[in-house]
C-alpha cells in the first residue's frame, strides 16, 4: 500500500494491468532520471533558504521520498517538454520562495528520493490522451506558487502542463507571487570600501537612527585614531551635528569652530559649517555666542538664504566694538566701526525679515553718534512696520524698544510731552513698562503735573515690585514735596532713603574694594546670587537690590545668561546615560565647556565690576542730593517757622489746594488708602490737597 496521501479526481481511468505498469515504470525512469538533474541542478542555482524556514510538510515529503506525477502529461509530443522547461523558468522566477524551501529540505535531511522510493502509486494519474484535472483531498500546509508541484517532494520544476488546470473542491483565488527573504545590511553600502569609511558609514547610521549618544562615541574613537585622519574632518562634522541634535549647543559650536579655523581651501564642510552657526544663534538664548566666529569669517561666501542674517549679525558685531571704542575714549575707532555697521544695514532689502531689526539698530547707531533727527526717523519706522493692524507678524517686543528711544530722545532734547506720549504707547506689563513708568515721572515733573509723577512713584512702591532697582524714584518723590512747601513729608521720605539705599552702598564699596581679578569678581557676584536665593531674611534685600542693580546692564545680563547657559549644559552631560557621562568624550566635552565658563566669567566679571562702580558712583550722587534737599528743606522750615512766629501765627506755610474729583468717562474715582490691586498699577494720580501759598 503506497504511503502517499489518497487524490481524489473529478475523472479516474481504469487501474492498468502488472504488465502495463512495468513497461510504464521503464518509460517513467527515462524521464524522472532526468528531470531529478535538472531540478538539482535547478534547486543548486537558487539562493538557498534558511533551514529554520522549512515547513512541517516539506520535511515529511522529503523524508517519504515520494513522486506525484498527477497532471503531468506523458505522452510522446515534443511540444509539452518544451513548454515544461518554460513552466519550469517561470517557477524558477516566481516561486523562488518554494523552491528555496525544497532545496534546503534536501541538503539538510540530505535524502536520496530515488533510493528511498519503495512502491509507486500512480492512483489518480488519468493516462489518457486528455488533460487531466486533478483536485487534492487536502491543501497543503504551505501554499505552492504557480506553476509549482501538489503534494510530495518539490524541485522547484513545473512538471505540469500549462493548459492544466489544478482546482480544489471550493475554487479559491490564486495567492499572490511571493518573494525570498533576502539578507539586509541595513542600506550600508560596504563594496569596495575600507576598513576606515566602513567605521565612519556606521556611525553616520546611528546618527540617522537618532542614536546620538553612541554615534558621538563612536565619532570620538574615529577621532583618536591617526590611520584615519583623511576622515577627520567628516567626523568631526558629523559629530558636531551630534551635538546639536543631543542640546549640547555650546559644545556643538567648539567643533564646528575647528573646522572654521583650517579654512576655506582645506575642508570642504567649510560652508555648511557657517550655516550651521546661524542654527546655533537660533537656538542659544543670543546670538552673541556667534557674532565673533561670523565676524572671523566675514569674507567668506555665505549662502544666499543666510545673507541678511550674517549682514545683520555682523552689524551688531560692529556695533558692540564702536560701543566698546566709546567708553575707552576712542572716538576714530568707533566711528569707523559704525560707519561699517551702517555698510551693512543698507545692505539688507526692506522686505526682508531682518529688515527691521537692522533699523533699530539703525536708530541706536544714529543716536550714539548725534544724529537725532536720523535717529527718530529709524525708530519710527519701526514702528509703523511693527503695526500689529498691519503685521500679523509684528514684532511687538521691538516696537516697544522703539517707543522707549522715542521718548528718551524726545526727553534728552527737553520736548517732554513728546517724550509723555511715547512712553504711554508702552504697553502695561512688558518688560519695558516700568521703566518707562519711571522716566515718565520725570517728564511729568518737568511740566508740572505732579499727580501724574506721584502716581507713578505709587506702581513703582508698590509690593508687587519691591525688588527692583529705582533709588532715583525717592529723591523725585521728595523734591516735588519739596517744591510743594511739604516739608515734613519731604524730610520723612528722604530718611527712608538713606535707611533703604545706605547699606546697599555700603555693600557695593565692600564688593568694589575686594582685591581679585575679573574672573574672581565675577565668583563674588554669583556667590552675591547664591546668597540671595538661599538667604530667607537678614540683609538678603540689600543683595536683592544689587543684583538687580546689576543686571540693569544689558551686556552684563546677556553675559550672565550665557553663562548659566553653559552651566546647564555642563549639568545635562551629568544626567545623560552612564554609557555617555562616564566617558571619555564627556569629560573632554566637559573640561571644554569649563574653559568657555571660565573665559566667559572673565569678561563678564569686568562688565560687573565696571557697572558696580559706576552704580556706586551713582548711589554717592544721589546721597548727596538728598543730603542737600534734606539742607534746603531744614532752610526754608526755618524760614517759614520764623515768618509764622513774626506774625504771631498769621502766616500758613500752607494752604489748600482747589481739586476737583471729576474724572473722565471711562475712568472711576476711587479713593486710595494704601492698598494695591494689581489691575490698578500704572492707573494712579495723587491729588495734592495743600501746599505752598500762591507767589503775588
Amino acid at each position: 500500500m503506497s504511503m502517499s496521501p489518497r487524490i481524489s479526481t473529478e475523472r479516474v481511468s481504469p487501474r492498468p494491468s502488472a504488465s502495463s505498469r512495468s513497461s510504464w515504470r521503464s518509460l517513467l525512469a527515462a524521464l524522472v532520471v532526468p528531470g531529478l538533474l535538472c531540478a538539482f541542478a535547478v534547486s543548486a542555482v537558487a539562493a538557498p533558504a534558511s533551514s529554520s524556514a522549512l515547513s512541517p510538510s516539506i520535511v515529511r515529503d522529503a523524508v517519504t521520498a515520494q513522486f506525484d506525477f498527477s497532471g503531468m502529461d506523458l505522452s510522446d509530443d515534443d511540444k509539452p517538454k518544451k513548454k515544461k522547461k518554460k513552466a519550469s523558468s517561470q517557477a524558477k522566477k516566481k516561486s523562488a520562495a518554494s523552491t528555496k524551501k525544497a532545496a534546503t529540505s534536501r541538503s539538510k535531511k540530505k535524502a536520496k528520493p530515488a533510493a528511498t522510493d519503495t512502491a509507486d502509486d500512480f492512483s489518480g494519474l488519468d493516462l489518457s490522451d486528455k488533460k487531466a484535472v486533478a483536485t487534492p483531498s487536502t491543501p497543503s500546509s504551505t501554499p505552492a506558487a504557480s506553476g509549482g508541484s501538489s503534494s510530495g517532494m518539490s524541485f522547484g520544476l513545473d512538471l505540469n502542463d500549462p493548459s492544466s488546470t489544478v482546482t480544489d473542491s471550493t475554487p479559491a483565488a490564486a495567492p499572490p507571487p511571493t518573494t525570498a527573504p533576502v539578507m539586509s545590511f541595513d542600506a550600508v553600502d560596504v563594496a569596495g570600501k575600507s576598513a576606515e569609511r566602513q567605521r565612519l558609514d556606521a556611525a553616520i547610521k546611528l546618527f540617522n537612527d537618532k542614536r546620538y549618544e553612541t554615534s558621538a562615541l563612536a565619532l570620538h574613537e574615529l577621532l583618536k585614531d591617526p590611520n584615519m585622519a583623511e576622515l577627520h574632518d567628516e567626523a568631526r562634522y558629523t559629530l558636531a551635528k551630534t551635538f546639536y541634535r543631543m542640546g549640547l549647543y555650546h559644545s556643538a559650536l567648539n567643533n564646528f569652530r575647528q573646522l572654521l579655523d583650517k579654512g576655506e581651501g582645506n575642508n570642504k564642510f567649510f560652508k555648511t559649517s557657517l550655516e550651521w552657526l546661524f542654527y546655533i544663534a537660533r537656538k542659544t538664548v543670543n546670538e552673541q555666542v556667534v557674532l565673533d566666529e561670523i565676524a572671523k569669517h566675514a569674507n567668506a561666501d555665505f549662502p544666499e538664504r543666510f545673507r541678511s542674517e550674517f549682514r545683520y549679525l555682523l552689524a551688531r558685531y560692529h556695533f558692540n566694538r564702536g560701543k566698546a571704542f566709546t567708553q575707552l575714549g576712542q572716538a576714530d575707532d568707533a566711528k569707523s566701526s559704525f560707519d561699517e555697521a551702517r555698510k551693512l544695514i543698507l545692505m539688507i532689502p526692506v522686505n526682508d525679515p531682518f529688515f527691521t531689526k537692522t533699523k533699530y539698530l539703525e536708530g541706536v547707531i544714529f543716536f550714539a553718534q548725534g544724529d537725532f533727527e536720523k535717529s527718530l526717523e529709524s525708530f519710527k519706522e519701526v514702528v509703523r512696520l511693527n503695526n500689529p493692524r498691519t503685521n500679523p507678524q509684528a514684532d511687538m517686543k521691538l516696537r516697544e524698544m522703539s517707543f522707549m528711544q522715542l521718548a528718551r530722545t524726545h526727553y534728552g532734547h527737553r520736548q517732554n510731552r513728546y517724550a509723555v506720549f511715547y512712553y504711554d504707547k508702552v504697553e502695561r506689563g512688558s518688560d519695558e513698562w516700568l521703566e518707562a513708568l519711571f522716566e515718565a515721572s520725570w517728564a511729568h515733573y518737568r511740566i508740572g503735573e505732579y499727580e501724574r509723577a506721584l502716581g507713578n512713584l505709587i506702581t513703582l512702591a508698590s509690593p508687587f515690585f519691591k525688588d527692583e532697582y529705582f533709588p532715583e524714584a525717592l529723591i523725585l518723590k521728595a523734591v516735588i514735596y519739596y517744591e510743594n512747601c511739604r516739608y515734613r513729608e519731604a524730610r520723612a521720605i528722604l530718611e527712608e532713603f538713606e535707611k533703604t539705599y545706605m547699606p546697599v552702598h555700603d555693600e557695593l564699596e565692600r564688593i568694589t574694594n575686594a582685591n581679585t581679578d575679573a574672573a574672581g569678581y565675577w565668583e563674588i557676584f554669583t556667590e552675591v546670587q547664591k546668597r540671595n536665593r538661599a538667604s530667607a531674611g537678614g540683609t538678603s534685600w540689600i543683595l536683592e537690590r544689587i543684583l538687580s542693580l546689576a543686571l540693569t546692564d544689558r551686556d552684563l545680563k546677556v553675559s550672565n545668561d550665557i553663562i548659566q547657559e553653559v552651566e546647564a549644559e555642563i549639568d545635562g552631560i551629568r544626567k545623560r546615560s552612564d554609557l555617555f557621562k562616564f566617558s571619555e568624550l564627556a569629560k573632554a566635552t566637559g573640561e571644554d565647556l569649563k574653559t568657555e565658563r571660565r573665559a566667559l566669567m572673565e569678561k563678564a566679571g569686568i562688565m560687573a565690576k565696571a557697572k558696580l562702580e559706576f552704580e556706586l558712583g551713582q548711589l554717592k550722587g544721589l546721597l548727596g542730593q538728598a543730603l542737600r534737599i534734606k539742607f534746603e528743606t531744614s532752610t526754608q522750615e526755618k524760614k517759614f517757622l520764623e515768618e509764622a512766629i513774626a506774625s504771631q501765627g498769621k502766616t500758613e506755610v500752607v494752604q489748600k489746594y482747589g481739586h476737583s474729583v471729576a474724572v473722565a468717562d471711562q475712568q472711576v474715582y476711587w479713593p486710595y488708602q494704601g492698598e494695591y490691586w494689581r489691575d490698578e498699577l500704572g492707573t494712579y494720580e495723587y491729588t495734592l490737597t495743600k501746599g505752598c501759598r500762591p507767589t503775588k
